[in-house]
């Protein structure tokens, strides 16, 4: 992997970011560490009316916050909210964070988009593809000092961690991308066509992530200066991520990242750490995927964690960029 790094003591200056997913979570906690550093946030979700009320409750001043309607896993949506409602923000953007994601691992059959696209990938990787393609203009036009887009990734899909060596059930793996060479439309489900498996579905999704990160890096940072980077920020094993997983799930596996692990990351602490990828000049190098580790140490500082091949091999980005370039009507 290239690193290249344009650390600034001015990279710290306050910007306006557009993060996805902040009704709860990750998200939400992490507009509130932008807001506290002096960021302006535009928050992109399916119900924006819910996103401001998050957002009230965590006392976050509202003068700071411009809520979207954009719905990540329908296209359109995704066009409509940079077509009309970004662009009538009346600022630019200086960053893009990456990070809403769908996740229903007892799924029997695959849930669809509108443009017939299986759900998770439609909403973790291709809406989100789309929505950088699109911004990516704005973003070059930004004069901020160190302008990034920042993607969150999970140790789930790099094998390169304990986490991502897990068999159950199935490791992340794209295969040849037969199911989006395919047009991944019904009875289409999976990147490499094979019969359905939702937590896989999900894992695939966020390894697409990771390599889209990778290759942004190689096709633009030198030419636009921008930062492209992603990043683990620990285990958030309460994040209502895991809402549709069993009851019993949702008790005893935050205990167990507690107690046995040693991996729990709180929301406010993944939040946090968000914010930092995005703000602070320590973290202004690009092509880089940020970790503090499976396991939290107190005053753990963050290193560049190594990806597999799955996740780096430029011929596997080149083939994940160009198909996902069709997919969402690109190319």
């Amino acid at each position: 992997m290239v690193v290249s790094s344009s650390a600034s003591s001015s990279s710290s200056s306050p910007g306006a970011v557009l993060i996805t997913g902040t009704t709860s979570g990750v998200g939400l906690n992490a507009t509130k560490a932008l807001v506290d550093r002096g960021w302006t946030v535009v928050t992109a979700n399916r119900d924006p009316v819910r996103a401001a009320a998050a957002a009230d409750a965590l006392g976050i001043p509202s003068d700071r916050l411009h809520h979207l309607r954009i719905d990540l896993g329908d296209l359109e949506s995704v066009r409509v909210g940079v077509e009309t409602l970004v662009s009538s923000l009346g600022f630019g953007l200086d960053a893009l964070v990456i990070n809403a994601a769908v996740y229903k691992p007892r799924l029997k059959e695959p849930e669809r988009s509108p443009q017939g696209y299986e759900l998770s990938m439609a909403t973790n990787h291709l809406g989100h593809f789309l929505l950088i393609q699109l911004l990516l203009p704005d973003l070059q036009r930004s004069q901020h000092p160190s302008r990034r887009v920042v993607i969150l990734g999970t140790v789930t899909a790099n094998s390169k961690e304990l986490g991502g060596k897990i068999p159950i059930p199935a490791p992340a793996d794209l295969g040849d991308l037969s199911g989006f060479k395919a047009g991944f439309k019904a009875p289409i489900a999976m990147a490499n066509a094979k019969p359905f498996k939702p937590g896989k579905a999900y894992k695939d999704s966020k390894l697409c992530n990771m390599i889209t990160t990778q290759e942004l890096h190689r096709r633009l940072h030198d030419s636009t200066g921008i930062v492209f980077s992603s990043l683990y920020p620990g285990c958030v094993a309460d994040t209502p991520l895991f809402r549709n997983t069993p009851k019993a799930f949702q008790k005893i596996f935050p205990w167990f990242q507690k107690n046995i692990t040693g991996g729990y990351v709180s929301q406010a602490l993944a939040g946090e750490r968000v914010a930092q990828v995005v703000a602070d000049p320590d973290f202004a190098a690009s092509g880089v995927h940020w970790s503090w580790g499976n396991r939290q140490t107190k005053g753990g500082k963050q290193f560049s964690q190594e990806l597999s091949d799955k996740a780096s091999n430029p011929d596997t980005a080149v083939g994940v960029w160009e198909e996902s370039m069709k997919l969402v009507r690109l190319a």
